[in-house]
């Protein structure tokens, strides 16, 4: 499948082994990218077993050169204006054009942790991250959109915090739910240039994402983090098993890939402005 032949991708947040953003810039590789990646680590720690020789970007770009395409890692903190100028001019520099924005970066902060108790130090890391990163690297990029903008296309890994808030959650479902603020109306403002611009809200999904929760789980019941990898929790019931998500299962990152590759491609041209859910029919 080549539907991509030709264009240009940038996707952030791709350094994780386990991450959304690896899976998504390999995929568009095969669908026909080149592809740049971006992340503030180029090689991000991970608690799982059997990552410690995982090479982060690098590994990343040696997987799109696998697939015939050219590949870039660069390194961006997407809060910092200075730094995502930068990954930008260098993506530009390299390939000439973005056809293509995949922002996938995303922190979680600590959960949960009631309103009443969340210190603004926590909060503005959150938007900083989640929000303002959203605005400026979407910034960015869509100046460089709008020269050539036929054909061109945004998507935004939102959450289903976004749609949906939970207790404890308070600065991550506000970030998220600012970011489906945020693409709605920059999807109004770039359809003339037909343009699209679109997001996905994820629901469990297994990846690096949940890596700080699942140390604090572990601290919690008193084990390594290996062991309790191992020994999931109880459920509801008392039992252990799958989380309560009609699919049965978490969602994987090729899940994601897989959305995110039609999203991209010629077949969604007619999509815009809509925020989709993939959660494996939680709600």
């Amino acid at each position: 499948m080549s539907e991509l032949n030709g264009r240009v991708a940038l996707v952030t947040g791709a350094a994780a082994k386990r991450s959304m953003g690896r899976a998504i810039a390999v995929q568009l590789a095969g669908d026909g990218a080149d592809v740049a990646v971006a992340d503030k680590s180029a090689v991000p720690r991970s608690i799982w077993p059997g990552d410690e020789d995982w090479k982060g970007l690098e590994a990343v770009v040696e997987e799109i050169e696998g697939r015939g395409r050219k590949g870039l890692a660069l390194t961006c903190d997407v809060s910092r204006s200075a730094e995502v100028d930068v990954m930008v001019a260098r993506t530009l520099e390299e390939f000439g054009k973005i056809d293509i924005l995949v922002h996938c970066v995303g922190i979680r902060g600590p959960v949960p942790v009631p309103v009443v108790e969340l210190d603004e130090a926590t909060w503005r890391m959150l938007l900083d991250v989640n929000l303002t990163g959203v605005f400026l690297v979407a910034k960015a990029v869509a100046r460089t959109m709008i020269a050539q903008p036929e054909g061109k296309k945004i998507v935004l890994i939102s959450s289903m915090a976004g749609v949906g808030p939970y207790p404890g959650g308070a600065g991550y479902c506000a970030s998220k739910h600012g970011l489906l603020g945020l693409m709605k109306t920059l999807a109004r403002e770039l359809a003339p240039y037909r343009i699209n611009v679109n997001a996905v809200n994820p629901g469990g999904f297994d990846t690096n994402f949940r890596d700080e929760s699942l140390v604090k789980q572990a601290k919690d019941r008193g084990m390594t983090v290996e062991e309790s990898l191992k020994t999931p929790p109880a459920g509801p019931t008392g039992q252990a098993g799958p989380p309560p998500i009609p699919l049965g299962r978490l969602g994987t990152p090729q899940d994601v890939a897989d959305l995110v590759s039609f999203l991209v491609s010629d077949r969604a041209k007619y999509i815009t402005g809509e925020d989709i859910n993939l959660s494996g029919g939680a709600d």
